[in-house]
């Protein structure tokens, strides 16, 4: 059995779960006091998840470089989305100014990403697999 993993369908879920996750921890952490727990931002996580989105996009994104397309639109645009998270992390006050637009970058990126493997009809180095 040959498992092939569509990297550009990984990095868009991804990148929707994390929209989700995002919007929906505020509502569940704020809740949590009425309940009598006390949860203290964790800033080490939240970096380790935006390092971790990078690395799983990054490859996702070059797959598709490598294999079909050799555009850099993607990671282009890839790359604007990730420093909006890290502003984010940054200016703790404006985070949704940042969010809204670093989710719509990802997502966006991967999509270029798999309309730019769909459109490639050859390729064009030796390294190509197909």
């Amino acid at each position: 059995m040959n498992l092939k993993i569509n990297w550009d369908a990984l990095g868009i879920t991804a990148s929707v779960a994390c929209a989700i996750h995002c919007a929906v921890l505020p509502l569940f952490l704020t809740s949590l006091p009425v309940l009598g727990f006390e949860i203290i931002d964790n800033i080490a996580f939240e970096y380790l998840m935006i390092i971790l989105a990078f690395a799983i996009g990054a490859y996702s994104l070059y797959h598709g470089w490598k294999k079909h397309h050799h555009s850099w639109a993607p990671f282009i645009i890839f790359s604007a989305g990730i420093a909006l998270l890290f502003a984010k992390q940054l200016w703790h006050n404006y985070q949704l100014w940042f969010l809204l637009p670093a989710v719509v970058l990802v997502v966006a990126a991967h999509y270029v990403n798999y309309r730019l493997c769909r459109k490639a009809k050859h390729c064009h180095e030796h390294d190509c697999s197909h």
